[in-house]
């Protein structure tokens, strides 16, 4: 059997989803300054809820609503996605050390392939296998310059990491199954949805220290909430629907790499050697991982999609990705597909 991999429209829905969420790094960090995280994220879902909203009703290619099992799985995959992802990543970076968080986050990709492979009994191709720990290698070297030791709540940032990876790989799994029928922009809607209202929800703690943020913080929540939140999850989403969950986390490693050529061309830091060396074993990963048998199955254009299956636009409501700011890696002692939501 030939060897073929994901379309080469799927895989750069989701590299360009990663580099959208490797900006939101140091765009989070300059809003805390104005806002607080929780508050943060509910700012950036409410707002790219509205946003998805008018697009799906203004949309030529509106699918049929998704039924009530169906519209619970999505709202569900969204708050786990979107609300826990990115609440247990981010207290767990602060806890932890930024390698700790840089190593364990690497392996989310392999954490979703266990999951599929427990819950659907999805084989695990040795290539694909040795891709993800490629890149984990990879994301370890390019962000391992952070902190070194930890002290007595290493463990505990360490803990909530590893159930983020797991809440990861949950909202891939069942954002990707919950999707049938339905295009992109349907599924990050919904997703979104529910990711909004849990982090309102959250947001409540933080209530004593509202105020309206600034001219800056403003423009940056509406950046985050335009191009982090519906776009790097619209096309993530489209992305993720193409291809193996585990394949799309994977290349999701891409985001530390995007974010120390940021630093670089934008703020004139210096590369390490180990960094570059890091980033040239992520994309040889990523590259391994994407490789698979070819299998006799047609796959028939989703409802509604017929006239995007062209286009870059669209899978991940409920994570994000993490960050998630995207679920991929960590830069420095933060990490995106999200930051404070990714």
């Amino acid at each position: 059997m030939s060897e073929r991999g994901p379309g080469a429209g799927a895989v750069c829905a989701v590299v360009a989803a990663a580099l959208l969420w490797s900006s939101s790094y140091a765009v989070t960090k300059q809003v805390l300054e104005d806002v607080g995280p929780l508050s943060i994220g509910a700012v950036r879902f409410t707002l790219a809820a509205l946003l998805l909203g008018v697009m799906v009703r203004m949309s030529r290619h509106r699918p049929v609503r998704p039924d009530a099992p169906q519209r619970r799985q999505l709202y569900l995959s969204g708050f786990l996605g979107i609300t826990v992802y990115f609440i247990l990543e981010n207290v767990g970076v602060d806890l932890s050390t930024a390698s700790d968080a840089s190593l364990i986050v690497a392996t989310y990709p392999l954490m979703t392939m266990l999951l599929e492979r427990v819950l659907f009994r999805t084989r695990m191709p040795p290539l694909r296998v040795t891709g993800v720990l490629l890149a984990t290698v990879g994301a370890f070297l390019v962000v391992r310059n952070g902190a070194q030791v930890g002290g007595s709540s290493r463990w505990a940032g360490d803990i909530l990491l590893l159930l983020g990876g797991l809440t990861w790989a949950g909202y891939n799994v069942l954002g990707k199954r919950a999707s049938t029928g339905q295009n992109a922009m349907s599924v990050t809607y919904y997703q979104t949805l529910a990711g909004a209202a849990g982090f309102l929800l959250a947001s409540l703690v933080e209530a004593g220290d509202w105020r309206m943020p600034g001219l800056t913080a403003s423009s940056l929540l509406v950046y985050l909430a335009v191009a982090c939140s519906v776009g790097g999850f619209l096309l993530y989403n489209y992305g993720l629907r193409r291809m193996a969950s585990s394949v799309a986390v994977n290349i999701l490693n891409l985001v530390p790499v995007f974010g120390v050529l940021g630093a670089v061309v934008i703020n004139g830091e210096s590369i390490r050697l180990a960094q570059v060396a890091g980033g040239a074993i992520i994309i040889a990963g990523v590259a391994l991982g994407m490789i698979e048998r070819e299998q006799k199955v047609m796959v028939k254009p989703e409802a509604g999609e017929a006239g995007l299956s062209g286009a870059a636009t669209a899978r991940a409501g409920a994570a994000a990705g993490p960050a998630p700011n995207g679920p991929g890696a960590v830069v420095s002692t933060v990490r995106e597909p999200g930051d404070e939501a990714r």
